[in-house]
């Protein structure tokens, strides 16, 4: 299998020539042959698998995978350095690009026991001249340039597939962290995001900008082929072989061997790719300890698997960056020129904004929405002064009325963001006195004219209600039930739906604090009588306690609201008269009392109004509301017992990489336009979600 100027350049016998076990020095033009194949050449699919098995076995001896990748490395910078570079080139750069993707792809996932194997330096007889690499390693120069084109090089028709295939490149290089553990290691062995974290500040912030607004603008497949001349050769029968998400159409390799038969396509491929790469690279952590080289890639002997005292996560540019983005002082900018305005992201918030409220049926724009409210404190800040906070409100609250269609992750970031919000009272008073006309998905209920706010304690409860039923979750509870805390104070005109769910939340929480509570009594008697196992007492003891404290919970929300807000919630103190009869239990209850008493005051207090007004005959409800509709501006708090105002604050977990880093892969695995082998998978058991298209 040599290079032989009378050998036939045949797509056999250069697919053949490398996975062979001849290794061909960097200067042979058999890799530009390669990386130029025709793009109307084509590989039975069992042969492609054969390749891969073949390469995987001699590239250890041969580093072509190395020379490969070097060689797209100087493929793309030249591209970047040539002013009006031609279709044609760009079509062979997307060639190229999807020809390494699928030999990478196969060596990362075919790993042996979690442990990659690429063999990216080369021999000592084979070195590249330190003019072309200088201190940098192969993957340092690879991600360094084909992070410098999705960058750079602005979109068009003539390039778009090309950036595609470059982000869809980018995630199966850092798919090696798939092959990781669930928790990050000092011997975790990652060389594409390694050399994506040591890239310098300036690159980085282009990166995070040029994928945020390819996220924003959403650019479309380019299907009017006349108009692309990489697909168009003039004649009729000139056509795209392969339509959808990635327009590799022209790759010598076939497209089910790297696309999933299954999958539908994306509508914004590029949009979708950016914002998966995006999450990968701001979720990364490494390990940086002694024994640990990011450049070599590399554990040195005495370091041990598990993480030492000492060790620590190294700074994450990529997340830092997105952290410290700012708005543009322009809200339309041209995208490209702010790609490269400095070293710091501006981004037209106001886009970032409109398009986050479009896309949040899809759990990666609500993933991306928790990343920027929680790390970056400027758009936190810029969301909770809009006037028009339902456009990002509304899909929230309709993904979580849905919530039997939503997976428990993401109800979870969906309701942590609305704590995030919860925060201030600028939001908790603004979502008062957002009107909606109507509320088209709620089902229930005709909702017409209710505020935003009293759609979100709809919602909450509704949520509260469902995680009873079936997930049986604390940390959802509680994160509910603290959003409501954080309102509560600042409950404007609260809806009569949404007075009587509220009442009828501490109703439904008090009914399962008494089914634990009497069996509870019953197991300790029998306990002590007969000295009987008492595990089961023990787990109901401590339920017994979760309950409690929600029912506390839920009486301080209440009395928030009467002690802060009661003149302007009528309906709060109907909805307590009408169901007075579910407090009474509680009165002499140590822990609710002084709660309780409180409730009660109000109840004295309204009812000695109505006692005055005595009427022949029963109250319609119309009546004994315009009853405390009129009192209610006669109320005094002074025979109230005060409570500390409640609230409540999001803290991320102490290690959320273990949470978000598997997250982040099994969304991204779970919408991306390929698959990957699952028996290969540590970071997360391997079954791999059904492929969703929102």
């Amino acid at each position: 299998m040599g290079a032989a100027p009378s050998t036939p350049y045949t797509v056999e016998h250069l697919v053949g020539t490398f996975v062979g076990d001849d290794s061909l020095p960097l200067s042979s033009d058999f890799w530009q042959k390669l990386l130029e194949l025709p793009f109307d050449a084509q590989l039975p699919s069992q042969q492609v698998h054969e390749a891969c098995q073949l390469l995987a076995k001699n590239n250890c001896k041969t580093r072509h995978l190395a020379k490969i990748l070097f060689h797209l490395a100087c493929y793309l910078q030249e591209s970047m350095s040539t002013s009006g570079v031609p279709p044609l080139d760009h079509e062979k750069a997307v060639n190229a690009v999807c020809f390494t993707s699928v030999f990478l792809k196969h060596l990362i996932e075919s790993a042996q026991d979690g442990v990659v194997e690429l063999y990216l330096s080369l021999h000592d007889n084979d070195s590249i001249p330190k003019s072309i690499l200088g201190d940098q390693t192969i993957e340092i120069l690879v991600m360094r340039n084909v992070l410098n084109f999705i960058a750079s090089v602005d979109l068009s028709p003539n390039t778009y597939f090309l950036h595609l295939e470059l982000l869809n490149f980018t995630i199966i290089a850092m798919s090696t962290q798939l092959l990781c553990g669930p928790s990050p290691r000092p011997n975790d062995v990652n060389p594409f995001l390694d050399a994506a974290m040591a890239l310098d500040g300036h690159l980085v912030s282009s990166v995070v900008c040029k994928l945020l607004l390819n996220y924003i603008s959403r650019p479309r497949v380019p299907f009017n082929r006349a108009s692309y001349p990489i697909f168009y050769d003039g004649s009729e029968n000139s056509v795209l072989k392969r339509v959808g998400s990635a327009a590799a159409n022209i790759v010598l390799l076939p497209f089910s061997y790297l696309i999933s038969s299954s999958s539908e396509g994306s509508r914004d491929p590029i949009a979708d790719s950016s914002l998966h790469v995006l999450l990968v690279l701001i979720h990364y952590h490494k390990f940086a300890s002694e024994g640990y080289s990011v450049i070599e890639n590399q554990v040195s002997a005495s370091s041990d698997s598990l993480p030492k005292e000492g060790t620590h996560f190294s700074d994450n540019p990529y997340c830092k960056a997105l952290e410290h983005a700012t708005a543009c002082e322009l809200d339309r900018v041209e995208f490209e020129d702010n790609a490269h305005s400095d070293q710091h992201v501006k981004l037209p918030f106001s886009l970032l904004f409109d398009t986050l409220g479009m896309c949040l049926a899809d759990e990666t724009a609500v993933l991306l929405l928790y990343s920027l409210l929680q790390g970056n404190s400027t758009f936190l800040e810029y969301v909770l002064v809009r006037t028009d906070l339902d456009t990002l409100l509304m899909p929230i609250l309709e993904a979580l009325y849905d919530a039997r269609r939503r997976t428990a992750n993401q109800i979870y970031m969906l309701l942590i963001i609305l704590l995030i919000l919860s925060q201030d009272s600028s939001f908790n008073a603004g979502v008062h006195k957002l009107i909606l006309p109507t509320v088209p998905w709620y089902k229930e209920r005709l909702l017409l004219q209710s505020s935003l706010g009293s759609l979100m304690v709809i919602i909450l409860i509704k949520i509260v209600q469902y995680n009873l039923s079936k997930l049986r979750d604390v940390y959802l509870h509680t994160t509910c039930l603290a959003t409501l805390a954080n309102m509560a104070p600042h409950v404007h005109h609260l809806s009569p739906y949404a007075s009587q769910r509220l009442v009828s939340l501490f109703h439904m929480l008090s009914r399962k604090y008494n089914k634990l509570s009497d069996p509870r009594d019953k197991k300790l008697n029998d306990a002590e009588n007969n000295s009987i196992e008492i595990s089961s007492f023990v787990d109901m003891s401590a339920e017994l306690h979760i309950y409690t404290d929600f029912l506390r919970l839920v009486l301080e929300i209440i009395n928030a609201i009467l002690t802060y807000a009661l003149p302007r919630n009528p309906e709060v103190v109907y909805a307590i008269m009408h169901k007075e009869d579910v407090f009474q239990p509680f009165k002499n209850h140590p822990r609710f009392s002084e709660l309780i008493e409180n409730i009660y005051t109000v109840l004295e207090f309204f009812n000695s109004r109505m006692d005055a007004q005595r009427m022949d005959g029963g109250w319609s409800v119309n009546e004994v509301l315009q009853v405390v509709t009129v009192n209610c501006r006669s109320w005094r708090v002074d025979g109230m017992k005060m409570f500390t105002q409640l609230h409540f604050t999001y803290e991320q977990e102490s290690h959320p990489e273990e949470f978000f880093i598997p997250y982040v892969w099994k969304l991204v695995l779970s919408k991306c336009e390929f698959e990957f082998n699952a028996t290969a998978i540590n970071l997360f058991p391997a079954d791999i979600p059904t492929k969703v298209r929102i």
